[in-house]
């Protein structure tokens, strides 16, 4: 049976390795959204953007540059999601559904980063939940009591609407709009965060996939 001195050492041991884990997991920065009353109008345009029944694609006019798009995105994302399949289906959601709600892919990469560090079972202390750190009182707002805040489309498609709805209150001004989603309106970390995390994923088309685009069509 451990001694007195050797129950504070593993208690010191535990503790040492809960502050080690604690300080590699990445940091949980959503969760402090508010709460709101949402207009009658506003509430059920949301409702119809969560009941989109089609199956995640990349949404680009040509096979070429869908391809382009997520063979570069996969090779920046390996390090974090190393399982090529699991990765690249994430980076098709994240087109879709960023792509569906008027939102650039990359600016919803920069924002998964900040917000999770890409862990899809990321909970903050508060409560927010998953890939985008979405709070669970929207589930009650617009959605219903199937959905799975945890499921990678699920999450990404709450996500991407709060975040369009937050923009279209704002009239566009995305600083501000980002304030509203981390629930820090008026204080720049965070927004200056996810818009430094955006440039890290800005993507411009290879040479030849925009030279096909330019390129004239055949009479």
């Amino acid at each position: 049976m451990p001694t007195g001195h050797q129950h504070r050492g593993l208690a010191g041991w535990a503790g040492a390795a809960v502050l080690l884990l604690s300080l590699l997991a990445p940091p949980v920065w959503a969760g402090m959204q508010r709460e709101e009353d949402l207009a009658a109008n506003v509430a059920s345009s949301m409702r119809r953007s969560l009941a989109d029944p089609n199956t995640p694609r990349l949404v680009f006019d040509r096979p070429t540059e869908a391809q382009a798009w997520l063979a570069e995105m996969s090779q920046r994302l390996a390090r974090r999601i190393p399982d090529t399949f699991v990765r690249e289906r994430l980076l098709v959601a994240i087109h879709y559904e960023a792509t569906r709600a008027g939102l650039d892919p990359q600016l919803v990469l920069g924002l998964i980063q900040v917000e999770s560090g890409f862990n899809k079972y990321a909970v903050s202390p508060v409560g927010a939940r998953g890939l985008m750190q979405v709070m669970p009182f929207w589930v009650r707002q617009i959605g219903t009591g199937e959905h799975n805040l945890f499921d990678l489309t699920t999450n990404l498609r709450y996500g991407c609407t709060i975040l369009r709805h937050y923009l279209d209150r704002e009239q566009g001004n995305l600083f501000r709009a980002l304030g509203r989603y981390n629930g820090s309106l008026g204080r720049a970390e965070y927004p200056n965060m996810v818009l430094a995390s955006w440039r890290q994923w800005q993507y411009a088309p290879p040479l030849h996939t925009a030279a096909v685009r330019s390129a004239p069509s055949s009479p």
